[in-house]
């Protein structure tokens, strides 16, 4: 049996090892793809923990911290400064009364500076903007610790 005539008769051999190593490299670039962001998101959270920790926050879960943000930050990076975020953050910033009673608290100062440190570690190009958005916030030392 000649080579060519083999060849000519078992080409299936030949297009099943392609599409099987074409198969093998797709499935290589993907998993790398995943690991490569998962080593990305631990980093961070790793990060944030520590930033947190030396700022004297308790230290967050870094799985969840990895769920909740990512790689990017989520949905705190969206539009951290932006009026209705704002607004929103205000009013739950309230005494905890309803109806006439209810009105806006001093905000303590280590809640502003979590977020900060927050935006310090997943998008510091929006920390110029939060902080001009929020300068106008009256903050204290309101809570006891």
């Amino acid at each position: 049996m000649s080579p060519t005539r083999f060849a000519s008769e078992h080409k299936w051999i030949y297009w099943g090892a392609i599409v099987l190593l074409v198969g093998l490299a797709v499935t290589g670039v993907i998993r790398y793809a995943s690991v490569k962001k998962n080593n990305e998101t631990h980093a961070k959270s790793e990060q944030l923990q520590e930033e947190l920790v030396k700022a004297g926050y308790p230290s967050p879960d870094t799985d969840t911290v990895q769920q909740l943000l990512g790689t990017d930050g989520g949905p705190v990076c969206e539009d951290p400064g932006g009026a209705l975020n704002t607004a929103l953050w205000k009013i739950q910033q309230a005494n905890g009364a309803t109806g006439p009673g209810m009105r806006p608290v001093i905000s303590d100062t280590r809640a502003v500076q979590a977020e900060r440190i927050v935006l310090q570690v997943y998008c510091p190009d929006k920390l110029d903007d939060f902080d001009e958005d929020l300068k106008d916030l009256k903050t204290d030392d309101t809570v006891r610790r």
